[in-house]
């Protein structure tokens, strides 16, 4: 909004100074839309933790996790809208509304997060016992998945480069997926949500790690949305990437500010409506930006938490069929909860995490020399 009003006053002067002209600049409004989406979720944080117990909106712990969970029983969730909130105004205020890359991050913030809040709303509010049942909540997010590939595959005046990945580790070596782009698109989101959704297990874990790998992410967009230093460090440059710089600069501003209430001991829960939405957003400017592998690699915390529920689950089930009874791996799954039962301390479990994000992160952005 404040893009469209103030950009065209650019050339106008005041008492001898264009004032107006910052709003011309990408890195002056993700500045503003950090520090207005992390307000925000300092300013609603209070107002919707009062609103959610009130309704009753509160967490209702599995006997499947650790022990200890259970004194985290009644403590309100639907966090996500905290964060979504924060998310969705700043981006409206400081980002090109008519940007493309704009609107698509739209669509995946609202689509992901109704169907996120839709399960919460089952869960807590109609006390359903699963909510949202899994097929029904996997076929919103393949819908997803296939409408924005077809919007990016049929939309590019130019498919070659649009269904190409990005090889981080080699100079100018691409992988063209061809019409396989539109299944690949399907998997990055579909697997990404859930995997977020499987890291929020502990107080803090998931926001923290998510803004993380959105700060790498953010970077990557900044440096490939500008044509000097996209040139200089051997990058294809992409026009509309630095919208999603202010976009992501807003995403890791409210997510600091959900922190603020999420740290243990958690005042309120990302739940379904934060984790599924926030993990669709960042494999969507994966996506976008054509660095899947980067944000793997930058992301990894995700993929290792992922793959532990993935492993724990089939070799149970190998074993149970090779010798009548199933075998785990690891005391629980995902990995966090098995830490939490080798008896580490969930704060320490949750620091080391991110610590391992932020050096996962460093590691994606080091490649950029490598190019």
């Amino acid at each position: 909004m404040f893009y469209h009003l103030l950009a065209p006053l650019s050339d106008m002067e005041i008492m001898g100074y264009t004032v107006f002209n910052v709003f011309q600049y990408v890195t002056f409004r993700a500045i503003a839309a950090f520090i207005t989406a992390l307000i925000i979720s300092l300013f609603f944080g209070p107002k919707f933790i009062k609103l959610l117990k009130k309704n009753q909106a509160v967490e209702i712990i599995s006997d499947y996790l650790p022990p200890n969970h259970k004194q985290k029983q009644g403590t309100p969730t639907m966090g996500g809208l905290i964060a979504l909130s924060g998310l969705l105004i700043s981006s409206l205020l400081w980002n090109n509304l008519v940007n493309s890359h704009i609107m698509i991050m739209y669509l995946t913030t609202v689509w992901l997060g109704s169907v996120g809040f839709l399960d919460d709303y089952l869960k807590n509010f109609r006390h359903t016992r699963i909510g949202l049942i899994a097929k029904y909540k996997l076929m919103f997010q393949i819908s997803l998945g296939l409408v924005i590939a077809l919007i990016l595959y049929f939309g590019s005046p130019d498919k070659d480069i649009v269904t190409s990945i990005n090889l981080p580790f080699l100079k100018n070596t691409v992988i063209n997926l061809g019409i396989i782009f539109i299944p690949f698109v399907v998997f990055m989101i579909v697997g990404t949500s859930n995997a977020v959704n499987l890291t929020d297990g502990l107080d803090g874990l998931a926001g923290g790690s998510i803004a993380i790998s959105a700060f790498a992410l953010g970077t990557m967009a900044y440096l490939k949305g500008h044509f000097v230093i996209s040139e200089y460090l051997n990058l294809e440059f992409i026009s509309n990437a630095g919208e999603l710089t202010i976009f992501t600069a807003a995403l890791i501003g409210t997510l600091l500010g959900f922190l603020w209430y999420n740290i243990k001991p958690a005042q309120i829960f990302m739940g379904d409506t934060g984790s599924l939405s926030l993990g669709g957003i960042l494999a969507v400017l994966a996506i976008l930006l054509r660095e899947e592998i980067f944000f793997a690699i930058a992301g990894g915390i995700f993929v290792i938490e992922a793959l532990s529920s993935i492993v724990q689950r089939y070799y149970f089930k190998y074993t149970r069929i090779k010798t009548g009874t199933g075998k785990r791996i690891f005391l629980c799954a995902p990995l966090h909860h098995h830490f939490e039962l080798k008896g580490i301390s969930e704060n320490k479990i949750v620091i080391r995490f991110w610590i391992i994000a932020i050096m996962l992160a460093a590691v994606a952005l080091a490649t950029l020399k490598l190019r």
